[in-house]
């Protein structure tokens, strides 16, 4: 395929069935933009069988963190990949475009921004004809947001929201975007005790009553988890799941695989 380039782990290659012919060995996948020059990657774990692919869009600035030939971000979905990969998904981790250094929560509202989400399911669709799920954490919700929006069925078999950026304060906060155009599945995950002031557990509700024309929508609330540390809307405090990672992958892939109220 004309226009990307991939790096691999190791130089071997299965096929498998269904969904998941010729799958590759872990690598990252870098696709021209729309921008002249610039560039957008994201880390592919394509796995034999697998039943959808599941795109992780990542808080903070964006990026995954690539050091030694392997994402080392923090990030909640970052260091939760294997879970996610071991629960029989592909999984895709997409990174920030090279001509863009801080993934504002504008920026990730913006058409720009979706133009990019765009190419990178185009691609995946081309590798794998499973669904496609956007899983966003914290500035990355307004990522999933904003392309289930654009991009809605048939393209996205659903969204989940963790740790939603919920002020209103904030351009492109979840709660302040066309939520009524949301016509996909949607799963809230949220920490009864994030403390982040950008996602306040008490500002959800207003991201559950706005999806009005979604047809499959769920709130759950995570309570557990042990060591929060440091500043409140990093990745190892309540807001990233701290402690408890298996439990809220556990949470996500049991509803991707049967959406329920």
């Amino acid at each position: 395929m004309a226009g990307w380039r991939v790096v691999v782990r190791a130089a071997c290659w299965l096929v498998a069935a269904g969904g998941a012919v010729a799958a590759q060995a872990d690598g990252l996948i870098t696709l021209p933009a729309a921008r002249s020059g610039a560039t957008v990657s994201y880390w592919y774990m394509p796995r034999s069988g697998a039943t959808a692919t599941l795109v992780l869009l990542t808080g903070g600035p964006g990026g995954i963190g690539m050091q030694g030939g392997q994402p080392q971000s923090g990030n909640f979905l970052v260091r939760s990949r294997d879970l996610f990969a071991a629960a029989g998904f592909h999984v895709a981790i997409v990174g920030r475009p090279t001509d863009v250094t801080d993934m504002t929560t504008a920026f990730r509202a913006s058409a720009t921004h979706v133009d990019d989400l765009r190419r990178v399911l185009d691609d995946l669709r081309a590798r794998a004809d499973v669904p496609l799920w956007l899983v966003g954490t914290s500035r990355g919700t307004v990522s999933a947001t904003a392309a289930a929006i654009a991009i809605g069925p048939p393209q996205l078999a659903g969204v989940v929201l963790t740790s939603s950026i919920t002020a209103f304060r904030l351009p492109g906060a979840v709660p302040t975007q066309r939520l009524a155009d949301v016509r996909v599945p949607v799963l809230v995950l949220h920490h009864e005790k994030d403390a982040c002031p950008s996602c306040a557990p008490h500002e959800v509700h207003w991201i559950l009553s706005g999806l009005t024309r979604a047809p499959v929508k769920k709130l759950i609330w995570a309570s557990g988890g042990d060591g929060a540390r440091g500043d409140p809307c990093e990745p190892f405090h309540w807001h990233g799941f701290v402690g408890m990672e298996a439990q809220a992958v556990q949470s996500i892939v049991s509803w991707v695989r049967q959406p329920a109220p």
